[in-house]
């Protein structure tokens, strides 16, 4: 490794497979922050040139697929099965592990803690195969539920939806928890976008208090509710500090309120150079997937039951953390934080 005013460079010469796992990860970080832009400008440019007959083709059929997203999406496995996803999952490692065997006649929620800066392990475990949740999970179909915003951008939502990814709203939930079909699992990020400002290297506040609306979902639908928690997913990227009442902390509480989308302003590394960049640090991070909570069905849950299991909910979650944490490097003091 090589400093150059004071920027510190990747050697010159490293093995072919560590520049494919780097790639694996500069194009997906890419496309999830850019190919949604790309792809509108594209279709508007191409609308003003002699292909304008096949812009109103896709352009019908964005409008009549619209409600896709929220009906279970468009998987294509084998993008998901796309050796790229190896590459993706060895640049870290990502590891997926299974505590206990699951029921495929029933469906699931997997709640998914903490969110980090861009859901890197979530993505890789449960909307590609990378980390082979086929082969740990047999008979279950995971679908990983991500911002609306995604699927408004033409031939970029088509993109998002071969990996299994369906809108974050109660919709889509519910439709994919009251399917006929069993065995399928809604993969939720609880915290959401607020939770991405907390996502400091050994930080492990979550943002889940008033969480509620999964917790009413489960109960509606008569869902099991799983804890899942990936540790490790927040020292993938740094962030400038923004503690609660900050000024950086109210700007960013503003946009998302107004734009939907959270503006974490953090950096990780370069493709070419270790000190700044776009691209997450190379950190080991291990996702565990807890025990099923069963829940009953309860058409309208009163509010003390929604509050009976959120608390249910939230004493697993610190059994699932407290259990696994030193094994993977947390201090024995160092325990969850709910806001």
């Amino acid at each position: 490794m090589a400093k150059i005013m004071g920027i510190e460079f990747a050697p010159l010469i490293v093995p072919l497979k560590r520049r494919l796992q780097v790639f694996a990860v500069a194009q997906w970080v890419s496309s999830f922050m850019f190919l949604g832009f790309f792809s509108l400008f594209t279709v508007s440019y191409l609308a003003f040139t002699r292909w304008w007959p096949l812009v109103a083709v896709y352009l019908v059929w964005f409008v009549y697929d619209r409600n896709t997203p929220s009906s279970g999406g468009r998987r294509m496995q084998a993008v998901r099965n796309s050796s790229l996803w190896k590459c993706f999952r060895d640049y870290f490692p990502l590891t997926l592990v299974k505590s206990c065997d699951f029921d495929t006649k029933k469906n699931y929620i997997f709640a998914l803690h903490p969110h980090g800066v861009l859901c890197v392990s979530q993505f890789c475990s449960f909307a590609t195969e990378g980390t082979g949740f086929s082969k740990l999970f047999p008979g279950l179909t995971p679908h990983l539920l991500v911002l609306d915003g995604h699927f408004l951008f033409p031939v970029y939502r088509d993109y998002v939806m071969t990996t299994g990814m369906c809108r974050c709203n109660k919709q889509s939930l519910e439709h994919i928890l009251s399917s006929s079909k069993k065995g399928n699992v809604a993969c939720l990020a609880v915290g959401g976008a607020l939770e991405t400002f907390e996502a400091h290297p050994q930080r492990l506040t979550l943002v889940l208090q008033n969480r509620k609306g999964f917790i009413k979902s489960a109960l509606r639908t008569g869902a099991s509710l799983v804890p899942v928690f990936s540790f490790g997913e927040n020292e993938l990227y740094d962030q400038l500090s923004n503690p609660i009442g900050s000024k950086l902390r109210n700007f960013q509480h503003w946009v998302t309120k107004y734009l939907g989308t959270p503006p974490p302003f953090f950096h990780g590394r370069g493709i070419i150079q270790y000190s700044f960049g776009f691209i997450p640090h190379r950190k080991p991070v291990t996702t565990v997937v807890g025990a099923p909570i069963e829940v009953k069905q309860t058409k309208e849950p009163t509010n003390e039951e929604i509050k009976e299991l959120h608390s249910k909910y939230v004493a697993a979650l610190c059994h699932l953390f407290e259990k696994h944490k030193r094994k993977y490097g947390i201090p024995a003091n160092q325990h969850l934080k709910f806001i």
